[in-house]
């Protein structure tokens, strides 16, 4: 697809765009959206065998946190929800069958991440339609990733289906995180405009979540931890360079 400021379309093979275009089931995005094929169980193996690789590689390369994306649309939400996923085998129909491809990648990714480094996962908590997924399957499939090493699971919600209504306002979705900690056990965090430095804190401070994550807000304002930080009257340290910025 071209992105939402060049019309938001779906590009042809010229243009760049994906072909074949892989899905748990042969169900278009939107109108302007090809319609894809559906996934063979030998190429769904293959997919956690490449998520498996790719925790590997973030190792290797460094980094110490890693977080597998379930949300918004993507590969995994696809699978987890029934509007998207119409498969008749063991990886569509009910929810143990839905959530079959998120904890296979959850166990294949532990397997080869340190058991001390933190792996986050991320969800939509819900897809705002009746009769996808919802915030009650949400918080079933946090309880069962807990023991299989998820360390925190990331509630955002949406974006598999195009044009649908959200509630959005600053902290909309907050109560997700809130019912998926409480009802799991499992540390959460909350995201979707947060934007204020004393918002955050609150969240945190009143146990909606146990963690804040930020985007858009860090686009505009790449120091907002700083800027944060000094507004809740707590030390921070400014990068040496621009200290004199600071007398």
């Amino acid at each position: 697809m071209a992105p939402p400021w060049e019309g938001d379309r779906a590009l042809s093979e010229e243009e760049g765009g994906w072909r074949p275009v892989w899905a748990p089931s042969p169900i278009a995005f939107g109108d302007a959206s090809p319609i894809p094929d559906a996934l063979s169980a030998r190429q769904i193996l293959r997919i956690v065998d490449s998520f498996a690789d790719a925790a590997r590689r973030a190792r290797e390369a460094g980094f110490r946190v890693v977080e597998i994306h379930s949300a918004h649309g993507y590969l995994l939400h696809e699978f987890l929800s029934p509007l998207s996923n119409r498969r008749e085998d063991e990886y569509g129909g009910s929810f143990e069958n839905r959530t079959r491809l998120v904890r296979e990648v959850v166990e294949a990714v532990r397997s080869v991440w340190p058991e001390h480094l933190p792996l986050f996962l991320r969800i939509s908590a819900t897809d705002w339609v009746e009769g996808g997924w919802d915030v009650e399957q949400s918080a079933e499939l946090a309880r069962i990733l807990k023991p299989l090493g998820v360390d925190l699971v990331d509630c955002s919600s949406g974006a598999l289906l195009p044009h649908v209504q959200m509630p959005v306002e600053p902290g909309y979705q907050v109560p997700f995180a809130e019912r998926i900690r409480r009802e799991a056990g499992l540390p959460t965090a909350a995201v979707g405009l947060i934007r204020e430095a004393r918002q955050a804190e609150a969240i945190v401070a009143n146990g909606h979540a146990d963690l804040v994550l930020l985007a858009r807000e860090m686009l505009r304002d790449p120091y907002w931890p700083l800027h944060a930080a000094k507004q809740l009257g707590v030390p921070g340290d400014w990068p040496v360079q621009y200290l004199r910025a600071m007398e």
